[in-house]
């Protein structure tokens, strides 16, 4: 299984996207500051997720999410409750 992700800055609440094969060894890994993306800016929470068969849809979907277009602001509206 592969997972889109979303996840929170605990300090300022920034959101991080990503996909992974192993949802919880990456969240582990960007708490311990082994991403280089999100190294050294504190605690991140896990918000949302969504899981694919294909490592190729879960890729797509966060490339879609990253472009700011119209795919991002209809995962904000879901995840609404979860962001604020």
């Amino acid at each position: 299984m592969n997972y889109f992700y979303v996840l929170k800055n605990v300090k300022n609440g920034n959101l991080y996207f990503g996909y992974t094969g192993d949802l919880k060894k990456r969240l582990v890994q960007h708490n311990s500051n082994e991403v280089r993306s999100t190294k050294n800016r504190g605690r991140w929470r896990l918000v949302y997720y969504e899981a694919y068969y294909s490592e190729n849809d879960a890729k797509h979907r966060e490339y879609s999410i990253k472009l700011r277009g119209n795919a991002y602001l209809q995962l904000k509206k879901r995840i609404k409750g979860c962001i604020t």
